[in-house]
């Protein structure tokens, strides 16, 4: 088991488990113990949980996705291919706004090539997008989310508020018909509803574990999307329901 899968193994661990044992995750991944406790401390400096003797307590609430550092290197190859995908829809002189969270800074960084006004929604994306040379970048103000470094609050809602752009690209913590886009963190969620206000053209990204959940707040309903792209490990039932109500669903 590599380190990203054992981190989310870890995690997954701690949501049922309030305490956990160095020796039962030594067990569960088939790691040493010396490894185990490297990958508690650093997901204690990340915030997932608190160390201590022999073990960790989870300091995650219930539904809380994973830290920013763990979730980026989650099934990294379909993000990628996701991010080149994005990029392959949209046109030079575009302005685009980019959401924040892992999914949306691959997405960024393949922008990064392009000639477009990018409007990036957290550190991530305006590290990845400021030193591109045909990138016009606009960053909103407000205030930041620890972890994630997302824009959010009353500055950056106001700042989209005052935007008409062409197209946003929008996170999923969790999509279907049924509940629409959700999210996990709830000061991000009117950030989402305005960068989905100012854009002509909806895009919603995610990997197709997102379909089989629901985030605590709800963004909108899934029509109020344009397209969705993901990756074929999405459940064929579930894209069929989306496309059946006009979302077009785009694979990688």
């Amino acid at each position: 088991m590599n380190s990203s899968n054992r981190h989310l193994s870890i995690i997954e661990r701690l949501r049922t488990d309030q305490r956990v044992t160095v020796a039962d995750l030594a067990e569960q991944t088939g790691c040493t113990e010396m490894t185990i406790r490297r990958d508690l401390d650093l997901l204690a400096e990340q915030g997932a949980l608190r160390r201590v003797r022999g073990g960790a307590i989870s300091l995650m609430l219930r539904g809380e996705a994973p830290p920013f550092g763990v979730r980026e290197h989650d099934a990294a190859d379909i993000k990628a291919r996701i991010g080149e995908k994005v990029n392959d829809l949209i046109a030079d002189g575009e302005s685009v706004i980019v959401d924040s969270g892992t999914t949306a800074l691959w997405a960024s960084r393949a922008l990064a090539r392009r000639r477009i006004t990018a409007i990036p929604l957290d550190l991530h994306g305006v590290n990845a997008l400021s030193g591109a040379p045909d990138v016009r970048l606009l960053v909103p103000g407000g205030e930041l989310l620890p972890g994630t470094l997302s824009l959010v609050g009353h500055l950056t809602e106001t700042s989209l508020r005052a935007l008409r752009v062409d197209t946003a690209v929008i996170a999923v913590c969790g999509l279907s018909v049924e509940q629409g886009l959700t999210a996990h963190d709830m000061a991000e969620v009117p950030i989402k509803q305005a960068a989905i206000a100012a854009a002509r053209r909806r895009i919603a990204i995610c990997d197709g574990s997102k379909f089989s959940r629901t985030g605590l707040g709800h963004v909108c309903p899934i029509t109020d999307l344009d397209a969705v792209v993901t990756d074929d490990g999405a459940p064929g039932e579930e894209l069929e329901k989306v496309r059946a109500v006009g979302v077009e669903i785009v694979l990688v």
